[in-house]
């Protein structure tokens, strides 16, 4: 997105190529800049986190930032309504005009747009749907909206996006629901003087079927009620499976000379050389770069949720092959780069949990 001339470009892309690698900051070619995570940012939200990635320790500028929040709505399942048995998820991306203070608002558009689909064709996949999203079987389901605002992009937008996505869907909590069933008294019991009457404790079991609202029956309720606070529930069922992105920025000795896509020639026997975590003006100087989610479901099974393209040119079927078998072998390098981002992201997702929970307790305690 940013703009660099040809002698830019070539300068920044020799010194990615050259032995050893030379990056502005000083970092190795498969380093990541400082990432900072915290959780539960927005008080009305069910789960929050903010992300920024290199921010200047001293100022607290710069660097790519993005914030994530969820919220759940009630849904009626009909045949007229969106809602579905099972639940809904629906992620929406939009971006700060400060982030890209030189686009128009036609082309902000189009990135939000992009970023958008990306991120709902990965999250709402069915094998990634928690199944703690239904109320009632057949009438009501929670619709759980995913937004991101992205503040700031120096670099590695992607990557920073699924990661506080991630991070907020882990901090989601599911309220914890109730069936309610209403049931009207008999004529009977409304007679004159009723409200007079003693009613011991051995007549409260019969009389309880003639109260309005029974929440034994659960088959027949229409209707659900929370037994505790908003922000206090179950999170979502299979947190763990919440897939995390990796970027694998691809420049290659051909590039030097500014080559379309369709131009480069990538085999397996010369694989383009990657790095991680671009800045802005590594992401300008490199003509494309592959976009891998893995969701790890345990410690051995994998699965890569999804896998995109991204740079200038067009591709000619002449060069698809080599490209593929380039792919082919990028996403199993990405794979183990999305492990280690998996565990570090957990092992932080984790301390947030008691960092948040011993809040919670001081909080409480002080209001005894």
């Amino acid at each position: 997105m940013l703009s660099l001339s040809k002698a830019e470009k070539s300068y920044v892309q020799a010194g990615l190529l050259a032995s050893p690698p030379s990056r502005a900051d000083g970092r190795a070619l498969l380093d990541f800049r400082s990432v900072a995570l915290e959780t539960g940012v927005a008080p009305l939200a069910n789960g929050s986190a903010r992300l920024s990635i290199g921010r200047n320790p001293h100022d607290g500028g710069g660097g790519t930032e993005v914030v994530a929040a969820t919220k759940l709505e009630v849904e009626s399942i009909d045949e007229d309504g969106e809602g579905r048995d099972s639940g809904r998820i629906a992620c929406t991306v939009s971006c700060s005009p400060s982030a890209y203070p030189h686009l128009s608002s036609s082309a902000l558009d189009d990135i939000q747009a992009d970023l958008t689909s990306l991120l709902h064709q990965t999250l709402s996949h069915s094998s990634l749907h928690p199944r703690n999203l239904t109320i009632l079987k057949s009438k009501k389901s929670w619709l759980l909206n995913l937004d991101v605002l992205v503040l700031s992009d120096a670099g590695n937008i992607l990557d920073a996006l699924f990661m506080a996505s991630r991070a907020a869907l882990w901090d989601t909590r599911v309220p914890r629901t109730r069936g309610v069933e209403y049931e009207a008294p008999s004529r009977k019991d409304t007679g004159k003087g009723r409200e007079d009457m003693d009613v011991d404790e051995d007549e409260h079991e019969n009389t309880q079927k003639q109260s309005g609202f029974d929440t034994r029956r659960l088959p027949k309720a229409t209707d659900f009620e929370l037994p505790d606070y908003w922000d206090e529930g179950e999170v979502l069922d299979g947190r763990e499976r919440w897939p995390v992105a990796i970027t694998l920025n691809l420049v290659s000795y051909s590039d030097t000379v500014i080559m379309s896509i369709a131009e480069a020639n990538f085999s397996l026997q010369e694989s383009p050389t990657h790095f991680l975590d671009a800045t802005a003006q590594e992401e300008a100087a490199s003509p494309l770069k592959l976009f891998l989610a893995f969701s790890f479901h345990d410690a051995q099974a994998t699965v890569l949720q999804g896998m995109r393209m991204l740079g200038s040119g067009e591709l000619t079927p002449s060069h698809l092959k080599e490209l593929i078998k380039a792919c082919t072998f990028l996403s199993a390098v990405g794979e183990n780069y999305a492990r280690e981002l998996f565990v570090a992201l957990n092992a932080k997702l984790k301390d947030e949990d008691v960092r948040r929970t011993q809040k919670a307790r001081e909080r409480f305690e002080l209001h005894r």
